[in-house]
């Protein structure tokens, strides 16, 4: 496949480049600095733009069978995520290519909370009610959307470095736990789960979850 990954060098879209390298997949690793060209790998191709600017990802798209973001904005420009959401979903509507999108667990259901999600549950960090409300944005910009191929990937609890171990386990809206209680997988195997998707799509237009096996 021909994939464009946006956020390329970060801590999701690296292991995401990699991955799909591994796969022998034709990539291109999208980013914004320059300076951070050395941090991708040499068998990806490098270009320069932003997930913002509908020109660029336009012409970073075109001819490709799948974008994946994995962008996400700095500390206070949280509210610069739907924005940019809706530049990749109008973009990809006028080239016909998918898209998948790496968002956030905050709007996960919580199992026996009464139909909670968790950014809705007491214990949620204050410190990330506003990245959990512009993630809980961009997959209503997403479910909205009828016209991109769209998927949304939510993480588990905790996404944390850690090992390839290439299993896991899949659901739909419901934060998904481990047999010990904890919810969370390692962002090399997150990358194993998007890739999966990728190659072999079955959550089209719906978002999916994901936790460590």
């Amino acid at each position: 496949m021909r994939i464009t990954v946006f956020g390329a060098t970060g801590d999701v879209g690296s292991r995401v480049v990699a991955e799909a390298l591994a796969r022998g997949h034709e990539v291109v690793a999208v980013i914004r600095d320059p300076a951070r060209a050395a941090a991708v790998p040499a068998a990806a191709e490098v270009r320069i733009g932003d997930a913002a600017d509908l020109d660029d990802v336009v012409t970073l798209s075109a001819g490709q069978d799948l974008v994946i973001t994995a962008t996400r904005p700095p500390f206070g420009q949280e509210h610069e995520l739907p924005a940019l959401t809706s530049v990749l979903l109008k973009a990809l509507a006028h080239n016909g290519v998918r898209l998948l999108v790496v968002g956030g667990a905050a709007t996960l259901l919580v199992p026996d909370a009464a139909g909670a999600t968790l950014h809705e549950t007491p214990d949620f960090p204050a410190q990330l009610r506003p990245i959990a409300q512009a993630c809980a944005d961009q997959l209503a910009l997403c479910r909205a959307e009828t016209v991109t191929d769209w998927t949304y990937v939510s993480p588990p609890a905790e996404l944390i470095p850690g090992e390839r171990t290439g299993t896991y386990r899949r659901g739909l809206d419901e934060l998904l736990t481990r047999p010990d209680g904890t919810s969370t997988i390692s962002m090399e195997d997150f990358a194993v789960a998007l890739l999966d998707e990728a190659e072999q799509p079955v959550h089209r237009r719906t978002r999916f979850t994901v936790v460590a096996a």
